[in-house]
This record gives C-alpha cells, sequence and structure tokens, in this order.
C-alpha cells in the first residue's frame, strides 16, 4: 500500500461485511493499513476477532445482516465509534450449487435475502450518512454476475442483480457525490465452497477445474481482489462510478 494511499484513506470509517475470512478479511486488513477505521461484520464472532487481531484499526460486530434490525445496528455502532461512514463494501454473500432439477423456492429466497436483499437495507441504513461525506460503495460481485454459471443459475443471477444495482445506485446518487461501484472476482481461494455445503473431494475437484478455465492458470487471492476495492473506495477515484471491474485472471475472456 503506497503511502499516498493511505494518507488519502487515513481517517476513514469503512464497514466490511463477510469480513470472517477470505476476500472480506483481507479487504479489511487492506482499508486499516491504508489508516482507515474498519468495522467488520459477520455472523460469527470467532473468525471477526481472528480478523481484528490482525490489526489494531478494526473493530467487529457480530450479526447476521439479514436479522431485522442489523443494518440499523451496524451503521449506529460505527457512528458511535468514529462518528463518520465513508465507506460501505458489501462483501457477505453465498454461494449456491443448485441446479434447476433441484430448485426450490425456499433456497432461492435465502439466496437472495443474502446477496441482494442485506446489501440493499445495508445501504439504505448508510446512505445519510455517505451522502454528508460523499462517500463510496463497493458491491463485491462475481465473473458469473455476466457469465452464465450451469448449475448455480440463481447465484449468478443474484450476482447480475448487485451488478444493476449498482449501475442504478450510482445514477441515483451521483448528485450526492456518492460513488457505487463493483468488484467482480472469479474464482478466489476462500471458504466459499466448502460453505455451500460441497464435499472435500467435490471442492478440490472444482478448484482444479476453475484453475485449468483461468487463462493466467490459477485462483485468485483474497489479497490481489482486496487491493482493488480498496482502489474503487479511494477517495482519488473520482469519476469513476456504475462500473463492475472484473479482476479474475482473464476468464471472462473465455
Amino acid at each position: 500500500m503506497t503511502d499516498q494511499l493511505a494518507g488519502r484513506l487515513r481517517g476513514g470509517a469503512v464497514i466490511v461485511t463477510g469480513a470472517g475470512s477470505g476476500i472480506g478479511r483481507a479487504t479489511a486488513l487492506a482499508f486499516a493499513r491504508a489508516g482507515a477505521h474498519v468495522l467488520g461484520v459477520g455472523r460469527r464472532e470467532e473468525p471477526l476477532r481472528d480478523t481484528a487481531d490482525g490489526h489494531p484499526g478494526i473493530a467487529f460486530l457480530a450479526v447476521d445482516i439479514r436479522a431485522d434490525g442489523a443494518a440499523r445496528a451496524i451503521v449506529d455502532e460505527v457512528i458511535e465509534r468514529w462518528g463518520r461512514l465513508d465507506v460501505l463494501v458489501n462483501n457477505a454473500g453465498a454461494t449456491a450449487m443448485m441446479p434447476l432439477a433441484d430448485t426450490d423456492a425456499r433456497r432461492v429466497d435465502d439466496l437472495f435475502a443474502l446477496n441482494v436483499t442485506a446489501p440493499s437495507v445495508l445501504a439504505h441504513a448508510a446512505l445519510p450518512h455517505l451522502r454528508a461525506g460523499r462517500g463510496a460503495i463497493v458491491n463485491v460481485s462475481s465473473t458469473y454476475g455476466h457469465r452464465p454459471l450451469p448449475g448455480a443459475a440463481h447465484y449468478a443471477a443474484s450476482k447480475a442483480a448487485l451488478e444493476q444495482l449498482t449501475r442504478s445506485w450510482a445514477l441515483e446518487l451521483a448528485a450526492d457525490g456518492i460513488r457505487v461501484n463493483a468488484l467482480a472476482p472469479g474464482p478466489t481461494e476462500s471458504e466459499a465452497l466448502a460453505a455451500a455445503g460441497l464435499s472435500e473431494a467435490a471442492v478440490e475437484r472444482i478448484k482444479r477445474d476453475e484453475a485449468a478455465s483461468i487463462p493466467l492458470g490459477r485462483r485468485g487471492t483474497p489479497e490481489e481482489v482486496a487491493a482493488w476495492i480498496v482502489h474503487l473506495a479511494d477517495p482519488a477515484a473520482t469519476w469513476i462510478t456504475g462500473q463492475v471491474l472484473t479482476v479474475d485472471g482473464g476468464l471472462e475472456l473465455t
């Protein structure tokens, strides 16, 4: 992280959801190293504590972002601690392998509740404070938000929805000076596949297949993705809004 970047973000307040592992943890650490105050949010306290142990600039709040009142509690925690909110990173989400033959309404509802509804409600709660500081929202999508994914169409659709929210919010909030962008990572080392309920053998098979399909020949690391999330939130990116930046080793080109 350059000194210049650290200077621009120093003292700002950032919310990162899904901060207990993977991209969320790497993002929380990247913002903190740039001098920002970070509230890491997630469902499980112990992984969040591990993230916070990585840097004194990180605090955490264990809460299910889908719960009633969770969005308000998250925003209130930031304002109580630091008196401001500059950046919201909507990173929390779930992957669901769900072929059409196995699709049912509850699984679809659960997926969209986490990947689409919760980020929307949190952005709503954050909006007055983002307006006050002419802040930024970064939504974490996926290469599969704009690329077909047979066998997991509803996951892809939820990320496509997040990308369209990004574009629409960018236009809606431009007059307030709020920038809204999305970062779309390709297959990245994280706990997402295991969390989807796949066996260890299935996870390893998918990882091998994904690496073989990526032009650069490997899966990404959370740190590679986090660096671009921070850059999209950087106050110096003053003329970038409504964009979906794909960081996937060239996968979307295939």
